[in-house]
């Protein structure tokens, strides 16, 4: 049975702050748990802010956080430095205080996500899992669900290529996102406006190799819409 653990009671975080410490002393994580963090806080812990007051743009202003441009018409579509195709790059105001400072995604999620687990073996002396989860949109379907960016202490993905189905036919495609889903498994005790920026995914074991968050990005030369 899966158990989904909200921690709750964390204060507003700020570039510096120990994430890892404040979770710690609000939970109780055990070996083999899966802590789900959204990215907006890890991004406030790495000082991943920026004011839109001290933003000049041209008159041809270039998105900094983005390497292409998919579509631009109506929303702006964007691919990022790390290879997500999402809305605006990334770059978001939504639960940041003050209404001119916007949010950047981490650097690079999967170490966001590698110190994290690190910094939680030091404090805790337990052996975690950490996602480092964010929002997006999914083509042809409504509404967004959260998926992972960052992934560090347990398989990305589960490959099933070569196996047998239930009826002795060898499967050929089917890789299952197994740390997309347990994001979007945690952003149901998440929500929104509840100020729960963390969840402990208690009873699942994945089997396999540890992974990362670059492995569930699609390589351009697979990419059937380019």
């Amino acid at each position: 049975m899966i158990e989904l653990h909200a921690v709750s009671g964390l204060p507003e975080i700020a570039p510096g702050d120990d994430l890892a410490a404040l979770i710690a002393g609000r939970s109780s994580l055990a070996d083999g748990d899966i802590l789900v963090v959204a990215q907006k806080v890890v991004s406030k812990m790495e000082g991943r802010l920026r004011d839109m007051r001290e933003i000049t743009p041209s008159d041809q202003a270039v998105l900094d956080e983005s390497i292409r441009l998919v579509r631009t018409e109506r929303v702006i579509i964007a691919e990022t430095r790390h290879g997500f195709i999402c809305a605006n790059a990334g770059v978001d105001h939504s639960n940041v205080p003050g209404g001119d400072i916007l949010s950047l995604l981490p650097v690079d999620p999967d170490a966001s996500a590698v110190r994290l687990r690190e910094r939680l073996l030091e404090l805790t002396g337990r052996t975690l899992a950490v996602i480092v989860s964010d929002t997006f949109g999914r083509a042809w379907r409504m509404g967004i669900q959260n998926v992972a960016l960052g992934v560090a202490g347990m398989p990305a993905v589960v490959d099933y290529r070569g196996k047998d189905d239930d009826f002795g036919r060898t499967m050929v495609g089917t890789v299952v996102a197994i740390a997309d889903e347990l994001a979007a498994a945690a952003e149901l005790v998440m929500n929104k406006t509840d100020r729960v920026p963390a969840v402990v995914v208690r009873g699942y074991r994945a089997a396999g190799d540890p992974g990362s968050g670059r492995q569930l990005v699609r390589p351009a030369d697979e990419d059937m819409f380019r």
